[in-house]
């Protein structure tokens, strides 16, 4: 099996403990000094993995830090484990290498103890992980290096003034021999802090860059100062010119000492070395060694990387994502990153760069896949020459370490970059390169619309707001387009809150808008780590400047009885009619946007806001259709036969189209002759279509079935149907029109469109009740909202009822009994209401409407509904066979005429009333309690 052909291995660098270090366990000190010094990345790891998400950082007062350490067992045993080697590797090498015979100062021993003391303290309060690790590493070599230092110098200290005494040639020897002395120890010391601090906290290669720059030019700067100083005091005795030629050649020993322990201490050759084996006879073993301390590229790892990501791109950023973690290998990760994404085709590049940077162990990988990396490392070379290179910043200029979009690679890569850098203008500018490639258009367009939230300062910018459209499907980024959609909601609301003079619905806008916002902010991590910043940071923002507007607006004053807003019985009309935009969306596109008007059956059991659908029809649907309404229930028994029903309908045409209606007495002698030729001149004279609507339709099935007019009607209403395509009908009523009992209703089957009026949703519900209209002045507790859906499912007809007798509670308890109450309905006014006789007395054309609808069509219904009604969770077809008595299959049919008709549901195999208070009232109409 070929290479290519083999699945891409799936590196696992992390340390392989499988429980936490125990403080009397010799062999996990061991483990954690090697930590230290040659795995610093596995302190960090262990800290994580045992030691949970909190931070010493964030607990601010000392009871608060106690508190930390006491509820972090495992974090306060790393610390005590780090505090046990500063103090007593020092002093047991210092101990080992006085006995020896090397002299020691063991002042400068506890000197240096005192200062490594300090420097792991501190670096608790950074981080306990990885910055703990390198104050351990600081803190030993600082107490070692004091001691023999110390002692070191002191002895050549004394060899100075012996050798001044004796000869000056001695005493230059022992000058220099000081010199490189300091230098080595003070480059060793210098190396491991600057060069590992740097590194970790800039990035590995800007910091071995700078580090190396910075020991080389500090530590020559540093040694000529002191070596012509040391020079200026030998030329005492042996000549100035002398001197300050010894000076400079001590001096530049000095650097060059501070200069290699510096590379050396930063590049950890040792550790490339003793990693080259196994790299070269093990690259394609899966959980091969890997080094952990040197920057310096292994051989061949970089087309490595890069034949890993061709072959399967999410196991290569698994591998990049643990070499970045557990490696310093930075410089071969990006070139094999870079080249890849080269050759990306175009239509896979936005989606491969954004799973770059879903979650990278080190953020700098997605701006070096727009920035020369080399380039970055040349200037920060040239910063920490700085002592001894002139003109620095004019060299540094010379590099190009800006990010660059001159590829669809480097632009994508550079839009994602300015996302998580929170600069959403530069990434518009950077996606806007893109925008031809597959999601360049939905980034685009994210990065416009985070560009305008992150300009907004004030609530009027924020209402001020003009969004573009957001992308269709697929997406990229779907939740971030969730929570973007939950600020659109933000910003209408606000709009509402700096327009509306009603301070009722500002109150109401404001706290949905401080809704939507909590609701951000409590489920982050769901957002793209890219733009999370951005979106949680305008969240934020707004949040605090819909705060400062709460206290403005106040508390709503109510010094007079509230008017009653809710309608019950009669049709609503106007901005009262609200939930049905889904019924209002299916007329328009029917009736507006078609070539044809259609004919359409609107049915739905009694109260559900059927009459309301057509009377607003007209005002919803604009100036192309023209509706005359019709209401059945009022034609009588058209005792005079079929031509006075046509005379009621022609009435309501002509008042619609204001054309005159003909005679009476021609439509009672030649009913279809007359209405014929009528409808054809309201055809010729209408630009607009027109849509007769017939409400209560099941009225014409009676007369027919009484005699009084005949059956011959429908197949005539039919071809009024077919007639025109300016002209249609809408039957309304309770049932369907294949539901009709008598045959005659058949012709209509196929040219009728069913539109079912159910129940209101729960949002639906929410706003007929929370916002009645724009003057209303009091509100509701979200969970009474909730307590009156469930009570009432939706239903128009009682959930008016229930805010009807809300509102009336309200002003009977303020200003009848004068007893002071917040404007606010709760739990305990719902229960008041419905708890009441007179609700169910006033509620009782609904109830005994929807039980008397129960004796129409299959039998038994009503022996179903009084088997149903004690029982709230409902019952099985077995239960209710033996409850009832009816044979299995009348019991289906009349259940699944209950179920048509929305009286019963059906769920897991179990039936229950579907309205709760409609079983209530049944459960009472037997003598039980509701």
């Amino acid at each position: 099996m070929s290479q290519n052909d083999q699945p891409v291995p799936r590196l696992d660098l992390a340390p392989k403990l499988k429980r936490s270090l125990s403080l009397w366990n010799p062999l996990d000190y061991l483990r954690l000094l090697y930590w230290v010094f040659f795995f610093p990345q596995a302190v960090r790891w262990y800290e994580s993995t045992f030691g949970g998400e909190s931070n010493l950082q964030d607990a601010k007062t000392w009871r608060e830090k106690w508190e930390w350490l006491r509820q972090n067992p495992v974090k306060r045993q790393l610390i005590l484990q780090a505090l046990v080697f500063i103090l007593t590797i020092p002093i047991g090498f210092n101990l080992l290498l006085e006995h020896i015979g090397v002299p020691i100062n063991w002042f400068g021993v506890l000197w240096g103890v005192a200062l490594g003391v300090a420097l792991g303290v501190s670096g608790v309060e950074d981080d306990v992980g990885l910055g703990l690790g390198l104050r351990v590493a600081s803190g030993v070599v600082w107490g070692v290096v004091s001691g023999v230092g110390f002692g070191v110098a002191s002895g050549v200290a004394s060899g100075v003034v012996l050798g001044v005494g004796s000869g000056v040639g001695l005493g230059v020897g022992m000058g220099v021999v000081l010199g490189v002395a300091s230098g080595v120890a003070s480059g060793v010391v210098l190396g491991v802090g600057l060069g590992v601090v740097l590194g970790v906290a800039s990035g590995v290669a800007s910091g071995v860059a700078f580090g190396v720059g910075m020991g080389v030019g500090l530590g020559v700067g540093l040694g000529v100062v002191s070596g012509v100083g040391l020079g200026v005091v030998s030329g005492v005795a042996l000549g100035v010119r002398l001197g300050v030629g010894l000076g400079v050649i001590s001096g530049v020993a000095f650097g060059v000492a501070f200069g290699v322990a510096s590379g050396v201490v930063i590049a950890r050759p040792e550790n490339w070395l003793f990693a080259l084996p196994s790299t070269l006879l093990q690259h394609q073993q899966q959980n091969r060694p890997f080094p952990h301390i040197t920057p310096l590229p292994l051989p061949y790892l970089s087309s490595q990387i890069a034949n890993w990501l061709r072959r399967d791109w999410e196991t290569g950023l698994h591998n990049i994502d643990e070499l970045l973690k557990f490696t310093f290998q930075f410089i071969p990760v990006i070139q094999a990153v870079n080249r890849v994404l080269a050759e990306t085709p175009k239509d896979q590049l936005i989606y491969r760069v954004a799973q770059l940077s879903e979650s990278p162990d080190d953020w700098k990988l997605v701006r070096f896949a727009s920035t020369s990396l080399s380039e970055v490392m040349k200037s920060e070379a040239v910063r920490g020459l700085f002592f001894i290179l002139p003109y620095p910043q004019q060299i540094q200029a010379r590099f190009q370490t800006e990010i660059r979009l001159n590829t669809p690679a480097r632009a994508s890569a550079a839009g994602f970059w300015y996302l998580h850098e929170q600069k959403p203008d530069k990434a518009t500018e950077a996606f806007a390169v893109v925008r031809d490639l597959l999601y360049g258009e939905e980034m685009f367009t994210l990065a416009q619309i985070l560009t305008d939230f992150h300009q907004t300062a004030e609530l009027a910018e924020i209402a001020s707001l003009k969004l573009p459209a957001s992308p269709n499907a697929p997406l990229l980024r779907g939740t971030t387009w969730e929570a973007i959609a939950s600020l659109r909601r933000v910003i209408a609301d606000v709009q509402v809150v700096e327009n509306s003079v009603s301070r009722s619905a500002r109150s109401l806008a404001l706290n949905r808008a401080l809704g939507e916002l909590e609701t951000i902010l409590k489920s982050p991590d769901i957002i793209p780590q890219c733009e999370r910043n951005l979106i949680i940071k305008t969240a934020k923002k707004w949040q605090q400047i819909l705060l400062q507007v709460t206290g403005k607006i106040g508390d709503i004053s109510i010094t007079q009885p509230v008017s009653i807003p809710y309608i019950i019985g009669d049709p609503v009309q106007g901005n009262l009619f609200v939930g049905r935009e889904d019924i209002i969306r299916q007329l328009e596109e029917l009736w507006v946007k078609g070539n044809q008007l259609q004919s359409v059956a609107l049915y739905g059991h009694r109260r559900m806001g059927k009459t309301s659908i057509l009377l607003n029809a007209s005002n919803c649907l604009g100036s192309k259709v023209q509706v005359a309404y019709v209401n059945l229930l009022r034609v009588g028994d058209c005792s005079q036969g079929v031509g006075e029903l046509l005379i009621f309908i022609t009435d309501a045409i002509a008042k619609t189209v204001k054309i005159t209606p003909p005679a009476d007495r021609d439509l009672l002698d030649l009913p279809y002759l007359t209405f014929g030729r009528y409808i054809e001149q309201v055809v010729a004279n209408v630009e607009s279509g027109l849509i007769v609507a017939l409400d209560e339709f099941e009225k014409i099935e009676e007369l027919i079935d009484a005699g009084n007019i005949n059956q011959d009607l429908i197949g005539f209403l039919r071809g009024m149907v077919q007639m025109s395509s300016k002209i249609a009908f809408v039957f309304a009523g309770l049932h369907t029109l294949d539901e009709m009992t008598e045959d005659y209703f058949n012709p209509f089957f196929a040219s009728i469109i069913p539109i079912r009026v159910g129940f209101l949703s729960l949002g639906a519900t929410r706003q007929v009740l929370a916002n009645p209209d724009d003057d209303f002045l009091l509100d509701y507790k979200p969970e009474a909202l909730d307590r009156i859906y469930e009570l009432t499912h939706g239903q128009p007809y009682l959930t008016q009822l229930v805010g009807f007798l809300l509102v009336r509670l309200y002003n009977d308890q303020v200003f009848e009994i004068g007893r002071p109450r917040d404007p606010m309905f709760t739990l305990e006014d719902v229960a008041t209401v419905i708890n009441d006789p007179e609700f169910f007395s006033r509620g009782r054309y609904y109830f005994t409407g929807v039980w008397g609808q129960a004796t129409q069509g299959a039998s038994g219904q009503q022996e179903i509904l009084k088997a149903l009604a004690p029982h709230l969770e409902g019952m099985n077809l077995d239960r209710l066979s033996q409850e009832t008595g009816m044979d299995e299959t009348s019991l289906q049919e009349a259940l699944k005429t209950l179920e048509r008709h929305d009286v019963v549901r059906e769920s897991d195999g179990c039936y229950s009333i579907t309205v709760e208070l409609f079983r209530r009232w049944v459960q009472m109409s037997l003598g039980g309690k509701g």
